[in-house]
């Protein structure tokens, strides 16, 4: 009786095997491992990605050069196709910084690191001004202006000041922050009272105020952003056609606080600045793509997809954001590539053009090749979408994937990121994310995923001008780049693969 429950427990375990989710061999992660670890290129790539390509600002010249030098970088290693693929038009054009030159020059002499805003206009050549302080908080507040601006250099209020941390500069998460990740908060969710309204109103504001001192031919416009002396970077609202705006430029809250404070008092401040842009007519965003073919005829055409943002802001050249996300990706392409494997279904890399102005590159793959939102309906690459992998998080480890409520990728991912555990990739956190390129797919229910990632200094780093080398964490992008490899490979082999949500796409065109 015993020796027979035996073989009867023995079957049905074989039965239940033969439908769970399968993982690819241990000597196949062991190869992964050895090669991520090993032979590693995320040195020689993160310093590519950053001193040598530079800023990437979407739609610029810079970018348009870090493109081409990727896409040959991809060909040298042999991948499938490589090139930059037009996704989307591009209302802004291009901008280029060629010169930035900022500095108080009464009642004493000082030189300010600074920052020009994106999209904003040039100076004629080396400017000098009294600065005079903006106090606006409704339109009518500007009439008290009117006349009194022509030459000056218009201060900004102190929008930002600067609050002593106890905190640590850089952090990883706790077991317990994680553990709390993998709690379930859909039950005790409740709907956001919309601030829309406010934001309307605001912007108003804004465009008014921007107007008005474009017509009142002030010299040039300064605002505050970024602590410990380092400044942020942000844009103008500017569009192809639209006349040159004027000069703006962001300085670090303690210059620009400085300034404000002085003319608050009734002191006198001078300024003088030499700001030089150049506008191009870029129409069109670009994807750069490459991939390593499917062999399956069954299976090649679905696609296993990964991808991170190619552009960055103007102010470093865009370390943790995200040349780190970039670097990551093709490792991965090339560890694979490597490794000589020939997946099932096709891996495709992509590199997503302008996600810092509005995922323009992701969306616009999507309306390419996976969903026509003007007819409502689904297009043949809808149904042969297998995975998609990001990272924009920063430069952090991976410690998980955010599965944004789809509980039918728990048991693909829990088996898949087993041989990975001992690095710490162990959550699966059923929570929805936002804010970078996944959402473009995630948002019509295909499966489409952000890793968790330990934070280090990106909260105090990204979109300022100190983004740069410094800010990658080399081992933990290694690590990143096998995970990727290898949750790529099983996604790429198995028969199986992660099911778009119940009721999509036709959800998505009842929004």
């Amino acid at each position: 009786m015993r020796k027979k429950c035996v073989v009867w427990a023995v079957v049905l375990c074989g039965a239940i095997s033969s439908h769970a989710q399968v993982c690819q061999p241990e000597g196949m992660a062991f190869r992964v491992k050895e090669e991520a670890f090993n032979r590693s290129q995320v040195e020689e790539l993160s310093q590519f990605m950053t001193d040598e390509l530079g800023p990437r600002l979407a739609g610029s010249q810079m970018s348009e050069r870090a493109e081409r030098l990727v896409v040959d970088r991809l060909k040298e290693w042999g991948l499938a196709n490589p090139r930059a693929e037009v996704a989307s038009e591009y209302p802004k054009g291009g901008w280029d910084n060629e010169k930035n030159y900022v500095a108080m020059t009464f009642p004493y002499y000082c030189s300010f690191a600074a920052n020009p805003k994106a999209w904003s206009g040039s100076t004629d050549g080396l400017v000098k001004g009294e600065c005079m302080a903006l106090d606006v908080k409704t339109k009518s507040d500007l009439e008290k202006y009117r006349g009194k601006l022509a030459g000056k250099i218009v201060l900004m209020p102190v929008q930002q000041e600067y609050q002593i941390s106890y905190e640590p500069l850089a952090s990883r998460y706790t077991d317990a922050q994680l553990q709390r990740m993998t709690q379930d908060r859909r039950p005790g969710k409740r709907r956001q009272a919309s601030d829309g309204e406010n934001w309307k109103a605001m912007q108003e504001l804004q465009h008014a105020v921007s107007l008005f001192l474009k017509s009142e031919n002030v010299l040039a416009v300064v605002c505050g952003g970024g602590t410990f002396n380092v400044p942020t970077s942000r844009r103008v609202e500017y569009k192809i056609g639209d006349s040159q705006p004027v000069p703006e430029i962001i300085l670090p809250i303690e210059d620009h606080g400085r300034m404000v404070r002085l003319l608050n008092r009734g002191k006198k401040v001078e300024m003088e600045l030499d700001i030089q842009n150049r506008f191009t007519e870029t129409r069109h965003v670009n994807n750069v793509i490459a991939e390593i073919p499917g062999c399956d005829s069954k299976l090649k055409n679905e696609v296993v997809l990964i991808g991170a943002h190619l552009d960055s802001w103007h102010g470093g050249t865009g370390g943790a954001d995200n040349a780190s996300g970039c670097i990551v990706m093709m490792e991965a392409m090339r560890i694979l590539r490597a490794l000589g494997i020939s997946p099932r279904r096709t891996i495709r890399l992509a590199l997503w053009g302008a996600e810092e102005q509005g995922y323009y590159g992701s969306r616009g793959y999507a309306s390419t090749y996976l969903y026509d939102s003007k007819k409502g309906s689904a297009l043949p690459g809808y149904d042969r979408f297998a995975l998609y992998l990001n990272m924009d998080f920063g430069s952090g480890r991976f410690r998980g994937v955010y599965l944004e409520e789809n509980d039918q990728a728990v048991p693909f991912f829990e088996t898949w990121m087993k041989p990975f555990k001992s690095l710490g990739f162990t959550t699966l956190s059923p929570f929805k994310v936002g804010s970078t390129d996944h959402v473009s797919f995630s948002v019509l229910g295909l499966p489409a995923y952000q890793f968790i990632q330990d934070p280090l200094e990106y909260d105090r780093t990204y979109h300022t001008t100190m983004d740069t080398y410094e800010r990658l964490s080399l081992e933990d992008l290694k690590v990143n780049a096998a995970i990727v490899a290898w949750l790529t490979l099983n996604a790429a082999m198995d028969d199986n693969r992660i099911p778009a949500k119940p009721g999509y796409p036709e959800a998505y065109s009842r929004r």
